[in-house]
């Protein structure tokens, strides 16, 4: 059997696709082999052999860069980020189910962040701590400024799951006599979990990752974003390339860890129904 004739938006689709594929694996890929440099090696290719050296020397006491305190204070603030990005999320979804004055400012004040500059946002709230005699610091400043990128993700995803949510649940659950809170626990936060999950994975690693918002706002404490790009005009070896390594599987943990949770709740929401 023939088969059917490719038209030319396939293949300017699919050339599309390609250099997008190499553009964004392409980098990965080379850092991820550099790593694997011997204990000769450089930043460059050909590798001068083979072997794990720069991963056990990344865990060792460094000249230049603090791996380990830059890794806890982002991964700390990813959490409190996810925490607050979550339930903020939840109650604005919750609220916006009814029309109340002033709803649309609401939103679009909500929103507006994502459409401003992030060097613009850091540097203002940078700038507002110090007016207000108080230092700019990682779980402070940062941790606000990290907010203002998460919550409108969170909020514009629970808009989505709301506006196909079906009332036609609670009030099932209302007529067999179950109260507000009965209705909201055992009917409609099993149903939107699989969502709640997602939030928290958006919040947790758009702050994880997070350079523009975090670089006037951290203080005197670099989270990892920033400590890897200090030490890029300073460490020559490929230490680099395996810290860059390190966070990459982490943040790919990170996912698999989510859609794992995600897995989950979905065979046992479908268990239920």
């Amino acid at each position: 059997m023939n088969g059917e004739k490719r038209s030319l938006e396939f293949f300017v689709l699919a050339a599309f696709f390609l250099v997008f594929a190499l553009f964004l694996y392409g980098p990965l890929s080379a850092i991820l082999i550099l790593s694997f440099q011997g204990p000769d090696g450089g930043l460059t290719f050909p590798l001068n052999g083979v072997s794990v050296h720069w991963f056990v020397n990344l865990f060792e006491r460094q000249a230049v860069g603090d791996f380990g305190a830059s890794f806890r204070r982002s991964f700390t603030l990813g959490l409190m980020v996810m925490v607050v990005t979550v339930v903020v999320s939840l109650l604005a979804g919750l609220a916006f189910r009814r029309k109340f004055r002033g709803s649309s400012v609401l939103f679009y004040a909500t929103v507006a962040s994502l459409v401003v500059p992030s060097i613009i946002i850091s540097l203002g709230i940078g700038v507002l701590f110090q007016q207000g005699g108080m230092p700019p610091a990682w779980y402070s400043s940062a941790f606000g400024a990290h907010l203002t990128w998460t919550l409108p993700f969170g909020v514009l995803i629970m808009f989505a799951v709301f506006n196909r949510f079906s009332p036609a649940y609670e009030e099932a659950a209302r007529d067999l006599g179950a109260s507000s809170w009965q209705t909201f626990r055992h009917v409609v936060l099993p149903m939107i979990a699989p969502s709640l999950v997602g939030v928290g994975l958006f919040g947790f690693t758009l702050s994880y990752d997070e350079f523009a918002r975090t670089l006037m706002t951290s203080g005197s404490y670099n989270t990892l974003p920033l400590e890897i790009y200090g030490m890029t005009t300073n460490v020559t070896t490929p230490v680099l390339y395996a810290l860059g390594t390190v966070t990459t599987l982490f943040s790919f943990a990170i996912i698999l860890l989510a859609l794992g949770i995600l897995t989950m709740l979905r065979r046992r929401q479908s268990r239920i129904s």
